[in-house]
């Protein structure tokens, strides 16, 4: 993936398909749901994106791949920053309604992502790879008189534990078929009863949009196993102490060897602790090829 080649004119930086059009582009992908908004949502769309479109019709011709990959970048940039700083006056918002009709001491407030996200790390942007930009993810959660004010944790968590942390913090018993794991031990100060050293991670939507090969992979607090497959047949590792912007790829080192074999035979347990595995994958590959095949006689 890559900004000039893999951002999408229309899907990611908003330009009007019969913009495109004029300027002979093929963007590849389309932002349909500008035909779904109201007279009064496209009206306020036009007036931010109108100008925009106008701007880059008039300069497309003269800019080269340097400057057309920057132009890609500031504007997806731009919509990003703006859709956070949206994000945090609206939180602010909720907050403070809370606050004043009195209902703060009595509700769970829970902050956190689908995932975290890459504004320009090893070259990227959007999400979707292993590595830590958009791999971790913000999680803040406000519990009164359950959770020390203040407390932070650096244990191994991710999204799949969120459900059960919901049930038990409202006094309901988990289905045990379930993935996750309830965080309220964390929580609530009882970190003994909390035994997991490793999250596992797979990204299996390819081909499709921004071009991130299938992998999946395992991370513990020291080292990062990934393995890119389907076209490809890749791994890497990273140390995630001695290198925590993760840009050298370690898993063909010496001195590595003993880590790679330990992190290759957890990374298989935790696949089979999941019901994830090479017949799985090999099953939606074949899916997915099955379906592009019927499109196409369609």
């Amino acid at each position: 993936m890559n900004i000039l080649n893999h951002m999408h004119l229309s899907y990611d930086n908003k330009i009007e398909e019969d913009v495109l059009k004029r300027l002979d582009i093929n963007s590849g992908m389309n932002r349909n749901e500008v035909y779904r908004m109201t007279p009064e949502q496209r009206s306020s769309w036009d007036s931010v994106y109108g100008p925009i479109n106008e701007d880059f019709e008039k300069r497309y011709s003269s800019m080269d791949d340097k400057e057309l990959m920057e132009w890609k970048y500031q504007r997806y940039l731009q919509d990003y920053l703006g859709t956070i700083a949206s994000v945090d006056d609206n939180v602010g918002r909720l907050l403070t309604y809370l606050d004043e009709n009195n209902l703060s001491e009595n509700t769970v407030v829970i902050y956190t992502s689908d995932q975290g996200f890459y504004l320009g790390e090893h070259g990227w942007f959007d999400k979707r790879f292993m590595y830590d930009e958009s791999f971790k993810t913000p999680l803040l959660i406000k519990w009164p008189n359950k959770i020390t004010p203040g407390t932070t944790e650096d244990e191994m968590v991710q999204n799949l534990d969120f459900a059960q942390t919901f049930l038990e913090m409202a006094g309901v018993n988990a289905p045990e078929d379930m993935q996750g794991e309830s965080l309220v031990p964390l929580l609530t100060g009882k970190k003994e009863l909390w035994d997991r050293d490793a999250v596992y991670y797979h990204y299996y939507e390819y081909p499709a949009e921004h071009a991130v090969k299938r992998h999946y992979g395992i991370a513990t607090k020291e080292f990062k196993i990934i393995h890119f497959y389907h076209d490809v047949d890749v791994w890497e590792l990273y140390d995630r102490l001695n290198d925590p912007q993760e840009m050298n790829n370690v898993f063909n080192d010496p001195e590595y060897s003993d880590v790679v074999a330990e992190m290759k035979q957890k990374l298989k347990e935790i696949r089979e602790k999941y019901k994830d595995s090479e017949a799985l994958d090999n099953h939606y590959i074949q899916l997915y090829q099955d379906k592009n095949h019927n499109n196409l006689e369609d």
